[in-house]
């Protein structure tokens, strides 16, 4: 009889079915959720620069005194002299407090989100500064520098509207609001004077005027872009403007008042 050859057959069948059943593990999928952003990186060696003023036309305005007689902390921060910061006009009409961003030209570039934090202080039952501007998901801290309970609620409609009260020597809040907005207001419901607002961008090029009504954005891709110019009191005004290779683009407005 000559020997059978089936039972070796069935045995290297089964061991082999079983090495490849057991023995060879599945590589996992990379998920698109694990690869890192791709971010965009600006060349430094043909970043240009947007620089301007905002200036007012019109008659000054006065300013008008805040009533804080219904907290008297809050009077004696200010030795019973508030004034309304709404609209701020310095020499040669210098606007304070104006939101300066590029509103259009960046589409199609995500930049990378900064871990620092930037702050909104209570002090003097103000909030510190009134006009602040923030990358979409960046951590704003918010402190209580008074001896008094102050409520922080913005008024978000892209992004999800909170509020939170914060009592006199309480930890800091943090919050993120993931999507851009510009101007998000923020109110106390507290102390009905105290305003400030919040504009939210998808970039880095945004800036806030300060009392001589100038900003300065660097580090800007050469392009074609719309700036926009953003007031509480005066309203928005838009400019078309080309950024050259290393070049410095000044971009002055004129807002007008009532």
């Amino acid at each position: 009889m000559k020997p059978t050859l089936a039972v070796p057959l069935c045995c290297a069948a089964a061991l082999l079915a079983g090495c490849t059943k057991g023995g060879t593990e599945k590589q996992p999928v990379e998920s698109k959720q694990d690869k890192p952003p791709a971010y965009f990186l600006v060349d430094p060696a043909t970043a240009g620069t947007i620089a301007g003023t905002i200036r007012f036309t019109g008659p000054k305005p006065r300013l008008k005194p805040i009533d804080m007689s219904s907290d008297p902390a809050c009077v004696e921060a200010h030795h019973g002299k508030a004034y309304d910061e709404s609209l701020v006009v310095g020499r040669n009409g210098a606007i304070a407090g104006a939101f300066v961003y590029i509103k259009t030209g960046l589409e199609g570039k995500q930049f990378e989100t900064p871990a620092t934090p930037l702050e909104m202080d209570q002090r003097g039952c103000t909030f510190s500064p009134r006009v602040l501007g923030i990358q979409a998901g960046q951590p704003l801290r918010i402190v209580n520098s008074d001896p008094v309970t102050h409520n922080i609620h913005p008024l978000a409609e892209v992004n999800r509207e909170w509020n939170h009260s914060q009592g006199a020597g309480e930890p800091p809040i943090i919050r993120r609001f993931p999507r851009p907005e510009v101007m998000i207001p923020v109110k106390c419901n507290i102390h009905s004077w105290m305003h400030a607002f919040i504009g939210v961008v998808a970039h880095p090029y945004f800036a806030v005027t300060g009392g001589d009504g100038a900003f300065q954005i660097g580090n800007v891709p050469p392009g074609d872009y719309t700036l926009q110019v953003w007031h509480e009191k005066l309203g928005t005004q838009d400019r078309n403007i080309t950024v050259t290779a290393s070049g410095k683009v000044q971009a002055d407005f004129t807002l007008k008042g009532e």
